[in-house]
């Protein structure tokens, strides 16, 4: 598995916005997107864009405290033929921001990793999943590189016990359970209930239940959500697997 660098993470966002960009130009902004379903294209681009610039002030800043982005001008344009343009516009900003600190130099971020480096590999990684939004909206089947999807999936993993918006995980605990996810490129992760939380490790290993998939984009995917682990082939006990899916949402 690629060992992944802040300055290549920022490289790679700068490429999946540039994705989204042009999946988005020119088309319909009133098309609903079902992945995120109180959203439509526009709204999608706008919170794309938005967490873009506010990410690029906070790093640039190195804030020690959260930005209220709702109190920012992030120069959303009026009209819903320059949002793609406003959209890719966004990333030289983020890319020469995060490229201008150190990755280990302190901020704030809402994970537990208070560096630079987490808003690199955040952003990389909220770009690849909402330009996924964006292209299944239009019906284009997205593709992702298999070394930022197995990145992918183990930020969700890293990031998930910190989304303490979501009180539904609190109770992703237990007794030893394990849930597997196993893709046929080889890339395989165990994750294990405990009575303090969950961890998680790389391994083939089977689980209580053992969700099959052919790629590790898929596995992402299933992670966020933008798949249903009803689309693969899964091995064991369901009940366990849609209790952490209804307990894992962010």
């Amino acid at each position: 598995m690629k060992a992944w660098t802040h300055v290549a993470r920022t490289d790679a966002i700068t490429a999946e916005v540039i994705r989204m960009a042009k999946a988005v130009r020119d088309r319909n902004p009133a098309t609903p997107v079902p992945t995120c379903p109180a959203w439509d294209l526009r709204e999608l681009i706008v919170h794309t864009g938005g967490i873009h610039r506010w990410v690029t002030a906070m790093v640039r800043d190195l804030a020690p405290t959260r930005y209220e982005r709702a109190e920012m001008d992030l120069g959303i344009p009026e009209l819903a033929g320059e949002h793609a343009s406003w959209l890719e516009a966004g990333a030289a900003p983020l890319a020469e921001a995060l490229r201008s600190r150190p990755p280990e130099a302190a901020m704030w971020s809402w994970g537990g990793d208070q560096h630079v480096r987490f808003w690199s590999r955040r952003q990389l990684h909220e770009s690849v999943i909402h330009r996924v939004d964006a292209e299944l909206a239009l019906g284009i089947a997205p593709e992702i590189d298999e070394t930022i999807a197995a990145d992918g999936v183990e930020e969700f993993l890293d990031v998930l016990p910190y989304a303490r918006w979501r009180p539904q995980l609190a109770e992703l605990h237990g007794g030893g359970d394990s849930i597997a996810w196993q893709a046929d490129t080889g890339a395989a992760w165990l994750i294990t209930l405990t009575p303090e939380g969950f961890r998680y490790e790389r391994s083939s290993a089977l689980g209580d239940v053992t969700v099959r998939t052919a790629t590790a984009a898929d596995l992402m995917l299933l992670a966020w959500r933008r798949r249903s682990y009803e689309d693969y082939a899964v091995e064991g006990d369901v009940k366990l697997l849609q209790w952490w899916v209804d307990r894992s949402a962010i």
